[in-house]
């Protein structure tokens, strides 16, 4: 589909990363630019990612696979290119491992990353501190641990502005605090989007980037995305002195440091214990978040006294099938849609590759396998 004249008018629903990043990109393809977000930038499933940038494991795809590896290319790239963004972007390491006696499954997920180039190491106990400082080494198993050199972290929220900002200087426009924004679809095709304001805001084409509102926003025009998408809980405690610089992912306990010295963390076991409200509101028990505090710091060579900065709770944006869906509905001529796990990782190639797909009308092979019509035809893995 092209949305062509001479400067196609896109309009980007979503101020999160991907919609950010895909909005900067359609500025520079020459694209007139509107993003609008009900809120602000970064406020919502970008603001909670712990944004581990990686390839880690064997589960998905080799599509899926490629296109990670692709998006840490890309933040490589952008680290070298500007400046001050070591800020921000590191890439330090990773380093994983399995509960005491559950090594079987990481013994495969290294086996199936070396298989396909990833570089990934065993590294026993001893070893550890070799690799990435901070770490007790009391908490690796005997068993060991899988260290991954080439993986890095983020801080979306600098990164966004960034993105926003480069935004505005190639000339596109951005709308804060617009409410809830949704497409107008007239003949079978979008021609504008009316925010909560009233204003309708003309385009050629529409970019809906909303996290885990894609899928019901989509249902409202015939499509049908698989949702798994949970709750997430990401936790910030005031900076404590510790020489961590990798990501970690324990059984109990991922964490990352932060640009200010602070650490973030998160936990499937403590985004279980938040209480959904019947109104739609959500309750973190002070039990919840001190246990998350007491397992990182359980993990943290000395065992710092971590003291809560903040939290933020929310929908963690999950397809049914655990891969993205990037591209333009079957059903809607000129509506595109990004919702997606790892949309930290994915964040730059995802919004590279739909800008190319929305200004130029082609169908980039690269997005081939994560078109959301697979889920009509029964394709979803």
């Amino acid at each position: 589909m092209s949305v062509s004249p001479s400067r196609p008018r896109v309009a980007v629903v979503g101020g999160g990363v991907i919609g950010v990043s895909t909005a900067r990109e359609l500025a520079r393809r020459g694209a007139d630019v509107v993003l609008v977000t009900e809120g602000s930038l970064a406020d919502q499933a970008t603001g909670r990612s712990l944004a581990w940038l990686n390839s880690f494991g064997g589960a998905r795809s080799r599509e899926y696979h490629h296109l990670r590896l692709l998006g840490v290319d890309r933040y490589r790239t952008f680290a070298a290119r500007v400046p001050g963004s070591s800020a921000y972007l590191r890439f330090d390491g990773g380093l994983t491992w399995a509960a005491p006696g559950e090594a079987a499954g990481h013994r495969e997920a290294l086996a199936h990353m070396r298989r396909n180039g990833y570089d990934a190491h065993w590294l026993s106990r001893e070893e550890v501190a070799a690799w990435t400082p901070g770490v007790d080494p009391g908490a690796i198993p005997d068993e060991g641990a899988i260290f991954n050199p080439g993986e890095g972290w983020v801080e979306l929220a600098p990164l966004v502005r960034w993105l926003a900002d480069d935004l505005a200087a190639a000339g596109g426009r951005i709308v804060e605090g617009a409410g809830p924004a949704e497409p107008v679809v007239e003949n079978g095709r979008a021609v504008a989007v009316r925010t909560g304001a009233g204003e309708r805001i003309g385009a050629d084409a529409v970019l809906l980037a909303t996290g885990a509102a894609v899928p019901h926003m989509a249902a409202r025009f015939g499509a049908r995305i698989a949702d798994a998408t949970p709750l997430a809980l990401l936790v910030r405690a005031r900076p404590a002195g510790t020489a961590l610089r990798a990501v970690l992912n324990t059984p109990r306990v991922a964490l990352r440091p932060a640009p200010d010295g602070a650490l973030v963390m998160d936990s499937d076991a403590a985004a279980g214990e938040v209480v959904v409200h019947d109104g739609g509101g959500y309750e973190v028990k002070a039990d919840t978040v001190e246990g998350l505090l007491r397992e990182a710091s359980a993990v943290l060579a000395g065992h710092p006294d971590l003291v809560l900065d903040s939290y933020g709770v929310g929908p963690k944006p999950i397809p049914g099938d655990g891969e993205p869906v990037l591209g333009e509905l079957d059903g809607v001529r000129g509506l595109f849609v990004a919702f997606t796990h790892s949309g930290a990782t994915l964040g730059l190639i995802a919004g590279e590759l739909l800008a190319e797909e929305i200004v130029t009308g082609g169908r980039g092979p690269l997005l081939s396998a994560f078109r959301p019509g697979r889920f009509a035809r029964g394709q979803a893995r």
